[in-house]
């Protein structure tokens, strides 16, 4: 039997402790490199001119030659306005990057040394980086698609005669929101070019108020090509795919594959990992931010059989691509983002 990719020397491209020894001007070079290519043709953030432009060594800035605009290798980017060195913010990088269930910002705040505000900032933004560079393009092939609540149960009254039924819709948590996951599977084609490949290959992810008919049918016409092959299980919010959709269903009351070959097992095994984080990582989302833990770890289900140096790199791109936050810039003095992210 071939040992699985991520067992081999391969997967392990990227140390974390090599990170944390970098000197201040290696980790500078590093984040140039990314961004530019070279620490020598830098691109001007506010008139994109990419140019040899005046270096100040003294305070690792540029002075564009064209519009004397003055920039870092930050500026412009969700790190811009940093007060930690690159270097500390290459290693929490590193260090979300191998956390292959998530990581708490009380646990990134103890490996860096800084405060918890500054870990629950800093990890929030690299979340916000992943979001905002994803592209949904529509999915073929075979889907699975399934749904799952979160903050659904509430802490019981101590006596049973106190005790409401959670089951009646007026009693239930109002903070309750569902998770709906779409997965497509690598088609017998990719496979064959590139054995290591297998399981879903591309995963969508919404935070909705509720599993139901027109959200699942909504979310089914934008993300999904029509006349593609949809598995699921026998909730009654799917029927309507029938019109448009090859739909085949799995009763999981009675197995949890058919016969057949049909299952849902992609989309369960993404809310394996999204409870395992949620419950042994985080413990507690607010719901303005769920979609954004629900994209992580979709985002790390879709690398997973990438080695952590890919991933590093990719996620530092994305950083170093997404403009300014708006949500947490200036989260700890009240500037909060208003509303959740949610599908009609």
């Amino acid at each position: 039997m071939p040992q699985h990719f991520l067992l081999t020397a391969d997967a392990r491209s990227l140390s974390p402790l090599a990170i944390a020894r970098l000197s201040d001007d290696k980790a500078h070079a590093m984040l140039c490199e990314l961004r530019w290519g070279s620490m020598e043709n830098v691109v001007c953030p506010k008139c994109s001119k990419q140019h040899k432009a005046y270096y100040i060594a003294t305070r690792k800035q540029w002075q564009c030659k064209s519009c004397r605009h003055r920039f870092s290798v930050t500026s412009s980017t969700i790190f811009a306005h940093h007060k930690l060195p690159i270097r500390t913010i290459l290693f929490a990088c590193a260090i979300y990057v191998n956390a292959v269930k998530g990581i708490s910002a009380l646990q990134l705040s103890r490996d860096l040394d800084v405060q918890y505000k500054t870990a629950f900032v800093l990890a929030h933004k690299i979340r916000e980086s992943i979001q905002a560079q994803r592209e949904l393009f529509p999915l073929n092939g075979e889907i699975h698609m399934d749904g799952s609540y979160v903050h659904s149960s509430v802490r019981e009254e101590n006596k049973k005669a106190d005790r409401v039924d959670r089951r009646l819709k007026v009693n239930e948590n109002p903070d309750k929101r569902c998770v709906i996951v779409m997965r497509n599977r690598y088609t017998a084609d990719e496979i064959k070019a590139n054995p290591q490949l297998a399981g879903a290959k591309s995963t969508y992810t919404f935070v909705a108020l509720s599993e139901n008919n027109k959200t699942v049918s909504n979310l089914a016409k934008l993300y999904i090509e029509p006349n593609s092959v949809i598995h699921t299980d026998e909730h009654p919010s799917y029927d309507n795919l029938l019109v448009e959709f090859d739909l085949k269903r799995v009763n999981h009351s009675q197995e949890y594959r058919s016969d057949d070959g049909i299952t849902n097992n992609l989309a369960e095994s993404y809310f394996s990992r999204f409870k395992r984080m949620y419950h042994g990582q985080v413990h507690k989302i607010d719901n303005i931010y769920l979609g954004d833990y629900a994209n992580e770890i979709a985002y790390r289900e879709d690398t997973r059989r990438m080695s952590n140096g890919l991933i590093f790199h990719d996620v530092l791109g994305k950083c170093l691509k997404t403009p300014p936050s708006n949500d947490f810039k200036g989260y700890w003095q009240g500037n909060h983002r208003n509303a959740e992210w949610l599908v009609a």
